[in-house]
């Protein structure tokens, strides 16, 4: 069948029904817009007015997606905002000036974890929530253990591909109420609390 039928046959229910409802509820995302896709991740890929172009979909462990006129996009280390504009120039070249958006309903990846390790009761991998913040996961790992140099804690953060490490005082978070040493968690932190020195 020809190219232009199929495309046709896509986009008749769309004329019949007319454009989506602005009051349609809007799924919410499960992460931050500057979140980094990864495999695992689900995700809703919406086309504007044009609901059999529209999925929600796995990203796959090879990295990439397949959804309706878009085979084997790599989706893993994008931004939902970066991977729907890639979408638009792939379906650009069956309809004029289409809008995705993509929104991550479940975060499921590695990239989506932030590790607690070290001087902790529980060290353990937690899912990222966006608003998550240092005194979070050291509650969800159980607190610091007796043997713990708070005060040594440090994060480690991937940032445009390069590790940075981000001094934490935990010991004046935990005993002092030192609210600034609560800094807001991004996806893939890891919070090291080394061991006391005898």
């Amino acid at each position: 069948m020809p190219r232009d039928c199929i495309l046709c046959l896509l986009l008749l229910p769309v004329l019949v029904a007319g454009p989506v409802a602005a009051d349609e509820p809007e799924t919410p995302s499960a992460v931050s817009p500057d979140y980094r896709i990864g495999p695992g991740d689900t995700l809703k890929i919406s086309v504007f007015q044009n609901d059999n172009l529209s999925a929600t979909l796995p990203v796959r462990p090879d990295g990439k997606i397949s959804s309706p006129l878009v085979d084997d996009m790599v989706a893993v280390g994008k931004t939902p905002t970066q991977l729907a504009r890639d979408i638009e120039k792939s379906l650009s070249d069956y309809i004029k000036a289409p809008k995705v958006s993509v929104v991550v309903t479940i975060a499921l990846s590695v990239y989506s974890q932030v590790k607690v390790i070290g001087q902790v009761k529980t060290p353990e991998s937690l899912p990222f929530h966006d608003g998550m913040t240092v005194l979070d996961a050291v509650l969800a790992a159980g607190g610091l253990s007796e043997f713990a140099a708070g005060n040594r804690a440090f994060l480690v953060r991937q940032d445009h591909g390069k590790e940075t490490e981000i001094k934490i005082k935990l010991d004046d978070l935990m005993n002092k109420g030192d609210i600034k040493q609560n800094l807001p968690l991004m996806p893939g932190d890891i919070l090291v609390v080394p061991e006391t020195r005898f």
